[in-house]
């Protein structure tokens, strides 16, 4: 990584991918409301990369978002996002769904509206059928959101993906993950996996071999969280998260270079400074931060 935050893979090759990591937190905020503990305090007076909005990443070449968590407006902004034509999910739960809304702030102009004109340029949102499925539950009692964005005011076209996509140059393959979905984008000979949320176990799949890059989520850094709570064998958490040695053995297995750690959570209590040290215990195992960018 350079002095500037950006992690440069085949720095003197042409660059295929220019990925932007929009959010690296969890489910919870960094500051979380109502919490005054170190981590948090550093993060309301220092700001970013203290503070992280909810996972999501952007490609820029295709103009592609993946989740919408609740703060992604923030997180938009403060990467200085322009467009957005495709979005992709990978899975239901509230933290990569419940920031849909920004679907009418980006295309929805009631000025168009109020004289009869309805949206002509509807942003392609894919996801596995049965997380299309899912997501369509989202509703109020008038009905489904993703229906009222795609069928009434033609926001956004839902396009339940068996298994591959290609979106420009760039062949997306969609592989069930644990609850979610982990994405391998391929373009020329270069290739990385994105998996930020609920992937554990993870897929026995030749398609991760030889990745350049893999960013993936739900990671335990430490046994110790914070308020030195030990987190105990066979507790809800080992079972769901990865171990920091699971991550190194996916890496082995798959003979991926290196591995950016998204999906942070505020229980750790481990501040920015905290992950870059101890990023040096690992062998080019990095911790992400929001407004991190990646060329490959």
């Amino acid at each position: 990584m350079n002095q500037h935050g950006k992690y440069v893979i085949n720095r003197f090759l042409e660059v295929i991918y220019k990925i932007t990591i929009l959010g690296s937190g969890g489910c919870t905020n960094l500051p979380q409301p109502l919490c005054f503990c170190r981590v948090c305090q550093e993060a309301r007076e220092k700001g970013k990369p203290f503070a992280r909005n909810t996972a999501s990443l952007y490609i820029e070449d295709i103009k592609l978002l993946v989740d919408t968590p609740e703060d992604l407006v923030e997180a938009l902004n403060y990467n200085k996002i322009k467009e957005i034509d495709n979005v992709l999910y990978s899975h239901w739960d509230p933290d990569h769904t419940l920031g849909m809304r920004i679907f009418e702030q980006i295309r929805l102009d009631w000025l168009k509206v109020n004289i009869g004109i309805e949206n002509d340029t509807p942003i392609n949102v894919y996801a596995l059928p049965g997380v299309c499925e899912d997501i369509k539950e989202i509703k109020s009692k008038f009905g489904s959101f993703f229906d009222y964005y795609q069928n009434v005011r033609n926001l956004i076209k839902v396009i339940p993906v068996e298994s591959i996509i290609t979106i420009g140059n760039i062949k997306i393959t969609f592989v069930p993950a644990g609850a979610a979905t982990a994405f391998v984008f391929e373009q020329n000979d270069k290739k990385f996996v994105y998996a930020p949320c609920d992937v554990k176990p993870f897929p026995d799949n030749e398609i991760f071999n030889n990745c350049d890059l893999m960013i993936i989520g739900e990671t335990m850094p430490t046994d110790i969280a914070k308020n030195n709570v030990h987190i105990a064998d066979g507790s809800g958490l080992k079972e769901e998260l990865f171990a920091m040695a699971d991550i190194v053995a996916i890496k082995a297995k798959y003979k991926i270079p290196k591995v950016i750690i998204t999906h942070l959570e505020e229980i750790w209590g481990l501040s920015h400074t905290d992950y870059q040290e101890l990023s040096k215990q690992f062998d080019n195992i990095t911790f992400a931060f929001d407004g991190m960018t990646i060329d490959i």
